[in-house]
């Protein structure tokens, strides 16, 4: 594969990287708009709750497919355009989930708007392209802070829509914002030189050709799939235990549950300018040990409300901790490949989540959530083994910040 240089790194005015975070997060928020409705969904098509929450393992599995298949296209497509088509195109699709006249056409039409949504995974190796090598981490940091923005306020927004004017009109909004910011996208980001010259098929053997020749990149696979992981078990049972007693409450109300989050969109840009320094192994160390101690906290909160604010804050932070500081590894890593390496981490930590989001609808409608939370907290500790033996045996050529 001969490769091209891509865009020389620049100093990115803030006008740009805001846009660049806010179409991260209004794209990634399609596919958790669903998780505060899915009591009302449920009631809407006659459905069981834990087959309700099926949607959210459908956008998981969706979002890992375009994951592994669209994603790595951002080395070899002009970015800008590629971004631009694929917001207008999910403008399409969730019009198309507004008006699913059954379960199982929502169904499928959100495991589609979720493939779309991937674009905000195209967005951020472009912003790490565009970025010098001194500011990297702080650029991704901002426009990962953006995505967790958006996936929090995606449950409060979508709640007190869904009040106001019923669980159609989130799609239809969203729909909206899609269009919007497609043509944004279009009118403001500069082109992007393409970072490999190479044909699809041979594109996506080199992604498979990265995971088995770099032990780096396999490990922070792993330990993307556990942080993520550990966030779907949370946010796909949350809806349920608040929506049932003691908690008992509406959908909006649920919605707020979202911003107990927004402090891991601060630590997404001090994680990132922690990396730039060469501390990214201190924070993983930090957001494992956070991503253990929430669980125990969510597990008192199954009926107490402060400890339950408590340990989605201190999950979220924990995560995203953990995002930029392996994320910002392997763009380092691998300068050259940066589409394809996000496509391998996140592939990963998407097949995490889906998985988390099947095992947790079915551990909910057996155990409630001391079982939820008992997850939780397994998957924690596998995070915590598997980093314990990379800083035990570090391969030589990793870098160690």
């Amino acid at each position: 594969m001969s490769a091209q240089a891509e865009a020389p790194p620049t100093h990115l005015g803030r006008p740009t990287v805001v846009l660049l975070a806010i179409v991260c997060g209004a794209a990634v928020a399609n596919i958790y708009y669903a998780q505060p409705l899915l009591p009302v969904v449920a009631q809407a098509f006659g459905v069981a709750e834990g087959t309700a929450g099926y949607l959210v393992t459908a956008s998981q599995i969706g979002y890992a497919v375009a994951l592994a298949l669209l994603v790595p296209a951002g080395d070899i497509l002009e970015r800008r355009r590629l971004v631009s088509t694929l917001l207008l195109v999910s403008g399409v699709l969730l019009l198309g989930a507004a008006a699913a006249p059954s379960f199982g056409v929502l169904l499928a039409a959100v495991a589609v708007v979720a493939v779309t949504s991937a674009v905000a995974q195209i967005v951020v190796p472009m912003a790490a392209s565009l970025a010098s090598d001194e500011s990297r981490g702080s650029v991704v940091g901002s426009v990962m802070s953006g995505l967790l923005v958006g996936i929090l306020l995606a449950r409060t927004v979508a709640g007190f829509v869904a009040e106001i004017g019923g669980w159609r009109l989130v799609f239809v909004l969203a729909a909206v914002v899609m269009v919007v910011l497609a043509g944004g996208v279009r009118l403001a980001l500069p082109r992007v030189p393409v970072a490999a010259a190479a044909g699809y098929p041979t594109l996506l053997r080199s992604v498979l050709t990265i995971v088995r020749e770099d032990s780096l990149v396999r490990r922070r696979m792993v330990l993307g799939g556990v942080g993520f992981g550990c966030f779907t078990i949370l946010w796909t049972a949350l809806s349920f235990l608040l929506a049932a007693p003691p908690y008992s409450y509406g959908t909006g109300v649920i919605g707020l549950f979202g911003l107990a989050g927004l402090a891991g969109a601060l630590a997404a840009i001090w994680a990132g300018r922690f990396a730039d320094r060469g501390h990214g192994r201190r924070v993983v160390t930090i957001g494992l040990g956070l991503l253990l101690v929430s669980w125990g906290l969510l597990a008192l909160g199954g009926s107490a409300l402060v400890p339950l604010i408590a340990g989605i804050v201190v999950l979220d932070l924990a995560q995203q901790l953990l995002q930029i500081s392996h994320q910002h590894a392997i763009y380092r890593r691998r300068p050259d490949a940066r589409s394809r390496v996000t496509s391998a981490f996140l592939v990963s930590a998407f097949i995490g989540g889906a998985l988390a989001s099947a095992l947790t609808s079915a551990l909910y409608a057996t155990v409630g959530w001391p079982g939820v939370c008992a997850l939780g907290a397994v998957v924690a500790l596998v995070g915590i083994a598997t980093w314990a033996l990379e800083l035990w045996r570090p391969s030589p050529a990793e870098p160690v910040g």
